[in-house]
């Protein structure tokens, strides 16, 4: 499948009920930051970012309707830079109104999800060393030590058919990408 160059996630747009509640929860829980706010016409717009490059990454639009438990997205997927980062950031996680923490080994990464406010999925992730195939799913105890946790994770990623180290798998899919991405 042929698609732009270097085309990579920017942001995401969410349709709230309630823009105060939803800008409070991105902003205390997961660090976001308003850039911007106003209407556009009746409709109230939150833009929130964690990277200054990006103007923003996350805009709430006030006027979500239809029932509580419409799917609408079914994920928001946030990479953090270490797994230390990923406890901490499950503590806090876990002390703010956010619902159904499910904390998870998918092999590829280490992961923490949860709803928001309004039940949109959130995850948070840390990138492993290693490639299985997915989906890949094992329950994950993040109050082990981070040692443990690498072990135990590495002990299972080795015996999965199609394992190999992260590095590897991303050689070979570069490749791939680019020989799809060639018109020729």
């Amino acid at each position: 499948m042929a698609g732009p160059e270097n085309l990579s996630l920017s942001h995401l747009g969410l349709y709230v009920r309630d823009i105060e509640a939803m800008t409070a929860f991105y902003r205390g829980v997961l660090g976001f930051a308003v850039t911007d706010r106003g209407r556009l016409g009746e409709t109230e717009i939150v833009f929130l970012s964690r990277d200054a490059r990006e103007h923003h990454q996350i805009v709430l639009v006030a006027g979500r309707t239809g029932a509580a438990d419409a799917q609408v997205v079914n994920q928001i997927s946030f990479r953090l830079p270490a797994l230390a980062d990923l406890k901490k950031a499950a503590s806090r996680v876990a002390s703010s109104p956010a619902t159904e923490l499910d904390p998870v080994l998918h092999g590829v990464a280490w992961s923490l999800y949860f709803r928001d406010p309004e039940r949109n999925r959130i995850e948070l992730f840390v990138d492993t060393d290693w490639y299985i195939p997915q989906p890949c799913r094992m329950p994950l105890d993040l109050t082990l030590s981070d040692d443990e946790i690498y072990r135990l994770s590495h002990a299972f990623c080795q015996v999965q058919p199609g394992w190999r180290p992260l590095a590897d798998w991303q050689a070979d899919f570069a490749a791939r990408l680019a020989a799809q991405m060639d018109p020729a």
